[in-house]
């Protein structure tokens, strides 16, 4: 093969506008300026001629293309250079580019990270950092003490009564003030790996959500976290912030792949596009080629608003779920995934977003020692190479892993007692008179050594006899120490705010626009309906039976008309129609109820607003509202023998959709607001009693006492039923005189609907189905809003100094 030598020389950047100056680096004015020299091949000529062509195209276009090597078949090794629409990537050409850049994981990721950081670096773009800072962080809740704690119904009663009564001071509750922190102060850099320890119960969770800005709403809070100097109101600190839980909460009708490409494109690229279009721009003037196959990676991860995301399959092979990748996650009626490889999909639910702080809370549970170690082994590749803030909880870390860290953050009973370099904590502990052993793991050491029980057989001063050291006796200690020291003058020097990278802080609440997100909400639901087809298939074959019940019990043979107590028959069947129809909605009660976790957890994440989670399952459940109306009304409008007229059919199969509409939001909102799997059916079979109480067949309006008459108006039944009866007795065949001397009507029709309080007129099923509709968008509005400003809690206790304390799970979870 011939090959040539050749001179190339980088050229000037020319004058740079305020946006270059948010991307400039120090290293950059170094390499711009520099002769390179190198063997080029044939090789080489093909990658300039390809590479020359893109360079051609507009910057739209040019930022979706690049060049993708692979293996020709039969070719004895012969590379061919395909160019590709990184937007357009089918499966075949993600998985060879994977394949070129990531053949081992383990070995070559850090590879591709520092490609990466030497294509930027090369041109001087600057890496945005975050700093977080917590001064005098405390946060307290309220608790009940004692036997009232314990989550009995008659416990539930009791606090319930003994809290309207003291919201009306007219009693005072056994409510105790628990302090989860108090006055704390820290620092997490970027660009470091910071380990958090501590026993259960020590505040782990507590910290990591205050820092991301998540407490619960029902904590009290004081002192400040910053970021690079910002307070939470300056910016969005959830979409800064990625928090990773440590409970998994998924849906088990989802593959792993479909998981983790609907959290990706709802979490958009965040400012990866902006610095990829600057980063062409600087390297176009100064006459840089870059590395082809890095280009089409970061191109292929800068594509926002994709089904299928390029970094899914990235973090796929990352996490060493690309073996996995098209097997449900699984829940405890299907089967899936293991419970490890759920915590790695959870972790991987935002790491395929663009955050740079990474807040995780007890990543290995469920893992073995030797993948807990890869996955922190690719986090601090992450953190050093491409200066990411992350701080991970770990209760019982292997020796290797520990090693991997470079800060240190030790809790104990609420209080920091180290927070510093990994390399120095020995020597604290050491200094007030604690000694790790040889053979002892430094992370069981460090949280053992403050319990009062395993004290003790630590110390090493064998001239002094052992005394407890309290926690607060360490965190004096450690003011005294260096590295405490130097943390206080740290805390004492102002953040300089006018060095913060302009892309740093994410200023916008979604990733996407709001049609990307309709879009993303409205692929997900209809892919959860096609998952969950044998449900709607099962409520169909049920409606089938019902209604050949029905129509076997009211046969036409049997239904005469034309007279007065002929109506009764009819009446029967058009009450029996309407409750199928109302209690087919029901089953929208448990699938949203076994929604709302993982709702709340997207919610709270801002992968995407309450009205983009709703409008695509009321829009979707339309449809099969018609097909489950038209499957009754086939069946039975004939065949029971209602008004032969065609229009009337339509009439009722409008009717239908319309109460089976109402139901199913009427459902969902009861479920919003319940909140729970167990609270749910019973507030829905009140509300349905109510409904039907006051609808007008179970107890006539004329029977309703005059100040319970609200209740007919407002309750929906009343105009389902009155729809689908005036439509029927209003016809022709039951105009026939009135026999009945007692009712004023002129017709039967007529007739039968005053006998049960009903309206008379033509105009009011236009009015019912009108209301119908209303009752349904304000049904569907409440669910909304029950979406929007309502979380998931139910109480439960715990036990803390001999006390049992009685919160709510969120609060649970950050002690």
């Amino acid at each position: 093969m011939r090959s040539t030598t050749s001179l190339s020389r980088s050229g000037s950047f020319g004058s740079k506008s305020s946006r270059d100056a948010a991307f400039d680096g120090g290293s950059g004015s170094q390499a711009a300026g520099h002769f390179e020299f190198r063997r080029r091949t044939t090789e080489d000529d093909e990658d300039e001629l390809k590479w020359a062509a893109i360079e051609r195209l507009p910057t739209f276009d040019r930022l979706r293309k690049g060049v993708l090597k692979h293996v020709a078949d039969g070719g004895a090794g012969e590379v061919e250079l395909q160019e590709i629409d990184v937007g357009k990537l089918g499966g075949t050409e993600r998985k060879l580019l994977i394949e070129s850049l990531l053949k081992v994981a383990e070995e070559d990721n850090e590879k591709l990270l520092r490609r990466i950081r030497h294509r930027t670096d090369a041109v001087g773009i600057k890496i945005p950092t975050v700093e977080i800072r917590f001064e005098g962080l405390s946060v307290e809740g309220d608790g009940y003490v004692g036997t009232s704690a314990l989550p009995t119904l008659l416990n539930f009663v009791v606090n319930t009564v003994q809290r309207i009564l003291g919201f009306c001071r007219a009693f005072s509750t056994k409510k105790r003030a628990v302090r989860i922190f108090h006055n704390i102060s820290g620092i997490v850099k970027p660009s470091r790996m910071t380990l958090l320890l501590g026993p259960p119960g020590s505040g782990k969770t507590t910290l990591l959500k205050a820092l991301s800005g998540k407490l619960d709403k029902n904590l009290r809070v004081s002192g400040r976290v910053t970021y690079c100097g910002h307070e939470f109101h300056e910016f969005v600190p959830q979409k800064t912030c990625a928090y990773i839980s440590q409970h998994e909460c998924l849906l088990g009708e989802l593959t792993v792949r479909e998981t983790l490409e609907f959290s990706s494109r709802c979490l958009g690229v965040g400012t990866k596009y902006d610095l990829l279009a600057e980063l062409s721009r600087r390297e176009k003037e100064a006459g840089i080629m870059p590395d082809l196959e890095v280009d089409a990676f970061m191109k292929a991860t800068s594509i926002s608003g994709q089904e299928n995301q390029f970094v899914v399959d990235y973090v796929l092979k990352l996490l060493g779920l690309d073996l996995c990748a098209n097997i449900i996650v699984g829940n405890d009626m299907r089967r899936g995934i293991s419970g490890g490889q759920k915590k790695r999909v959870t972790t991987g639910e935002m790491l395929v977003g663009p955050a740079k702080v990474f807040l995780m809370d007890e990543i290995s549970t469920g893992l073995d020692s030797s993948t807990t170690y890869q996955i922190v082994r690719f986090m601090k590749q992450m953190v050093h190479i491409m200066d990411v803030t992350m701080v991970i909880s770990l209760l019982q870390p292997a020796p290797e892993t520990y090693e991997l860290f470079d800060d240190i953050i030790l809790i104990s009973e609420n209080h920091i007692v180290y927070q510093g370099p990994r390399e120095n904590v020995l020597e604290f502990f050491k200094n007030v008179g604690f000694k790790c052993p040889e053979r002892k793991g430094v992370a069981d050491f460090l949280q053992e050594v403050t319990s009062r029980n395993d004290q003790e057989q630590y110390w090493f001063r064998i001239n002094e006899p052992y005394r407890y050291i309290s926690v607060s006796e360490f965190v004096m200690y450690f003011k005294s120490f260096t590295m405490g020291r130097k943390l206080v003058e740290e805390l004492m020097m102002p953040y300089d705010r006018s060095s913060v990278h302009p892309a740093a802080l994410v200023k916008e609440r979604y990733g996407i626009s709001n049609k990307e997100l309709m879009k993303a909400c409205f692929g997900r639901e209809l892919l959860l309906i096609k998952r969950n087809a044998f449900i709607y298939i099962f409520k169909s074959v049920q409606l089938t039976i019902m209604s050949i019940i029905c129509m076997t019990m009211f046969f036409r043979t049997e239904m005469r008309v034309g007279h007065l107590i002929d109506g009764n028959k009819f009446y029967g069947a058009l009450f029996y129609i309407l409750i199928n129809i109302m209690f087919n909605g029901i089953s929208e009660m448990i699938l949203t109820t076994q929604r709302l976790p993982v709702f709340y957890k997207e919610r709270d994440s801002l992968l995407y607003p309450a009205w983009a989670f709703a409008l695509p399952i009321w829009m979707l459940r339309v449809p099969i509202s018609f097909g489950e109306s038209f499957i009754w009304i086939a069946l039975t409008y004939y065949t029971i023998g209602f008004a032969p007229s065609i229009d009337r059919f339509f009439k009722q199969f409008l009717t239908l959709v319309c109460i089976n509409q109402m139901a199913q939001g009427l459902f969902r909102s009861i479920a919003a607001v319940a909140r729970s799997v167990v609270a749910a059916p019973v507030v829905g079979m009140f509300m349905l009693l109510v409904i039907f109480v006051f609808g007008g067949f179970i107890i006539a309006k004329d029977d309703i006492q005059p100040w319970l008459i609200w209740g007919y108006y407002i309750s929906p039944m009343m105009y389902a039923q009155n729809a689908i009866m005036i439509n029927e007795f209003l016809d022709e065949r039951w105009s026939g005189p009135n026999p009945d001397s007692r009712i004023t009507e002129a017709t039967v029709g007529k007739a039968l609907l005053k006998m049960r309080g009903m309206f008379v007129e033509n105009k009011w099923y236009w009015i019912s189905i009108g209301a119908l509709i209303g009752f349904t968008i304000i049904y569907n509005t409440c669910f909304i809003l029950a979406l929007t400003y309502l979380d998931c809690k139910q109480p439960i206790s715990f036990h803390s100094d001999n006390n049992c304390y009685f919160i709510c799970p969120s609060m649970m979870q950050q002690l």
